[in-house]
This record gives C-alpha cells, structure tokens and sequence, in this order.
C-alpha cells in the first residue's frame, strides 16, 4: 500500500493534482471556520452544543462541516449549488429550452452550467438572509429554541452578513470546478467529502459521551459493516451488451464493434436521501407557521430522527425518491432512441419501442436493490440511536454513504492516471 501511495508522488502532474486538491480543500476548511463578522462567538458554542440534537439544522450542517452553525464565511457550503443542480436536472424534463440544451451535446452543457450557477447565486441569497433572520432570535423552527447569534443587529450589518454568505458561496463554486479542471476528482463532490469527514470526529466523541464505550463500540462495529456493504453495492452494475451495425461512410466501413451500457445498482447516490429530509424539513417550518397545537405537538414529539414515525417516513420517502430520481436521471425512451439513432441495438431486442421495455424492466429490477441498499444504510444507525436513546450525531449512515462514495470514485480516477504511466493502482480489478 505504501507503495503504491509513493507511485502519486513519483508522477509529477498526478502529485500537482494531488498537492492543488488539498490545497484547495485547505483554503475551503479555512473559510468554513472563520464567522462571518458580527457574530457573537459565545453564542456560537451555545448553538453548537445543542445543535447536533437538531433534525432540521443537523442535516444542514452535515453538509457544511458545521460551518452554517458558525455562521461562517463559507456557512452556506455547497447545498445552494446542490439544490440548484438538482432543480434544473428536474426542470430539463419538463422545459423544452432546457431538453435543447441538453441535446446539444458539449455547447448546451455550458449553457446549462452557466444557468445552475446563475441560480446558486440567487438561492444562496434568499438563504443566506433566510438564516440571518433565524439566527437573530427566531431559529424555533431549526432548533425548536431561540437563540440570538448577532447581538449587535442592524440592517446594514445584516445586508453585509448576506452579501458575506453569498460570496462566500460563489467563491466555494469556483474552488469546486477549480478541483475539477485542475485537480483530481469531482471538485464538489470532494468538498462534501471534507464537510462529512470533518464531522466525524465530533461526532464519535458524541456518540461516546452520550452512550458509553460499550455502544460505542458496537456503532463502529457496525460502522465497519456498513462500508464494506457500501463498497460492495458501489461496485455492482448490470452490463447491457450493445452492438453498433456496420455502415460505410466515405471509403471507410465504420461501425461493427460491440461494448456495453453499464447500468449501476445505485444510480441515484445520495440524491434521494437529500430529497427525503427536505420533504420531513417541511412540516417542521409549517409547525412556525400553522397555529394548531396539535400539529405543533406532533411535529415536536415526532418528526425528530431518533424517532421511529421519522426513521419509518424516512426509509419509504428515500424508495420513493430513489425510483423518481433514477427514471429522471436515465429516462429509458431517450436512452432507446439515442442508440437507434447512432445505428446500435442490444443483442435479443429490436430498435425502438423492444428495447426502450427492455431497458424500463432492467432499470426497475435494479432501482429496487438499489432503493433497498440506500434505505437499509440511511436509517439503520438511527434505528440503533433511537433504541438506545442516543440523540447526537443522527445522520451517521449518510455521511458514510457520502465518505465511502466519493472515496472510491476519486481512487478510480487516480488509478486511471497511474494505470496509464504503467504503475500499479489501488483498486483491485
């Protein structure tokens, strides 16, 4: 292993790679722990010690690296950027400027870019003065207390601290697509790694504070368990084997070679998990709103993570998800349609209408495993923490299904760097 770790370093471009993307990860960490001024930082560790109890603020500052709770420079980290992707990935099937874009190969792919960034900067600054007024003694509907972070308010502080945030999350969109021009792995996908991955530790001593050596022991017992089920379901795929018909263009016969659609188990990633807690967060701003006591009670009583109405909503909301993300993500009819038109067919199957069946069936046996893998690890920690009363730390099964996924992918792209200059990698194959 060591070896093969100094094969980085013995390629110069790779260890320039390596040494940028940990640099820039360094700057992002930097920026993620400095508050945003105005800020009181007493109330800061007040808010922090109680935060990890929170369902709502809890989910949002795992993907911020606890960050938002700090009201950091980068406090809003990647989840306006997330959301942004997400909403015009959704859109691109229902508005037809955005279906030509995405038709359009390389040159729509921009366009299409150049809008989700337009649209980050617009949804970082409806949140960013959205938690500007929270965190002003009117956070009940994050916390379920109130707690006043800027004790000094006024407006021109509060339009400072907006324009702060906002930037802040423009300049974490350049240092993501920095990472991935220059660096090495998908540059947004590894700052969610260092944000996960910086919670751990707080996290583990939470859990050991809360519940003991013993359980916590066994979470990390199982913690193990969990990311070898995740490595192990990462890698699956189901390969459709494609034939292209030969054709002569010119004086040249073209065509007649074969390869394959690998279709993998989990297509969706940590999507639906995201959409799932968005969809519990609602009522939870509706309880701030809605003045019926019951309906505040249940919401106080119930929809909290280490409860088990949350964790059953949770398990059915992330198959729901999964099985409307993947269809959007790999719509079988245009799947179809793209390889009748570039002259392929899939061996057993005519052109068309057989085969766009063919791959609706393949899809829909695969989403089912894959929905099931992504439930089974999202909740099975927060079953374990509800039945043993532990209330910190409740989103431990996605921050391993985040950890573990982007790990693999960046070790893949490094392999192919090194495979390629003739050294051995790290992935068995």
């Amino acid at each position: 292993m060591l070896t093969r770790l100094g094969n980085i370093f013995r390629v110069p471009d790779l260890r320039n790679k390596v040494l940028f993307t940990l640099g820039v990860i360094g700057l992002y960490q930097l920026g993620a722990n400095m508050p945003v001024p105005g800020v009181s930082w007493s109330q800061v560790q007040l808010l922090e010690t109680k935060a990890g109890a929170s369902g709502v603020l809890g989910f949002l500052n795992l993907f911020s690296g606890g960050a938002l709770t700090r009201l950091a420079v980068f406090g809003l980290g990647v989840m306006p950027y997330i959301t942004s992707s997400i909403v015009i990935q959704l859109l691109t099937t229902v508005i037809p400027k955005l279906t030509e874009w995405r038709d359009q190969g390389a040159v729509g792919q921009k366009k299409i870019t150049q809008t989700t960034r337009y649209l980050t900067i617009g949804l970082a600054l409806l949140q960013s003065t959205g938690l500007i007024y929270a965190f002003h003694g009117h956070d009940s509907a994050l916390l379920g207390f109130t707690i006043d972070l800027i004790p000094k308010f006024t407006f021109w502080l509060a339009f400072f601290m907006v324009l702060i945030l906002t930037a802040g999350t423009a300049f974490v969109m350049w240092l993501a697509e920095l990472i991935t021009q220059r660096g090495v792995g998908q540059g947004m996908s590894l700052l969610i790694f260092a944000n996960v991955v910086a919670g751990l530790p707080s996290g583990g001593n939470a859990v050991l504070a809360e519940g003991g050596l013993l359980k916590f022991l066994v979470i990390l017992a199982l913690s193990v368990v969990l990311i070898v089920f995740i490595v192990f379901m990462d890698q699956g795929q189901r390969r459709i084997p494609v034939t292209f018909a030969r054709r002569v263009v010119g004086r040249k016969m073209m065509g007649g070679n074969s390869t394959y659609i690998p279709l993998k188990v989990n297509q969706a990633g940590v999507i639906p998990i995201i959409f799932a807690s968005s969809v519990l967060y609602i009522p939870v701003l509706l309880s701030n709103i809605v003045p019926w006591t019951g309906f505040q009670n249940f919401v106080n009583s119930s929809l909290h993570p280490t409860s088990f109405f949350y964790i059953t909503a949770y398990f059915f909301l992330i198959l729901g998800f999964t099985f409307f993300y993947v269809y959007i993500a790999f719509e079988p009819h245009q799947q179809a349609e793209m390889l009748r038109q570039q002259g392929g067919f899939v061996p057993g199957f005519r052109p068309g209408l057989p085969t766009e069946r063919m791959f609706a069936k393949m899809l829909s046996r695969l989403t089912v495993v894959g929905a099931l893998f992504l439930a089974i690890v999202a909740v099975t920690p927060s079953v374990l923490m509800a039945l043993w009363h532990i209330n910190r730390f409740p989103y431990y099964g996605t921050t391993l299904l985040i950890a573990v996924g982007v790990s693999l992918e960046t070790m893949r792209q490094i392999d192919s760097q090194l495979m390629m200059r003739n050294y051995e990698g790290f992935l068995k194959r």
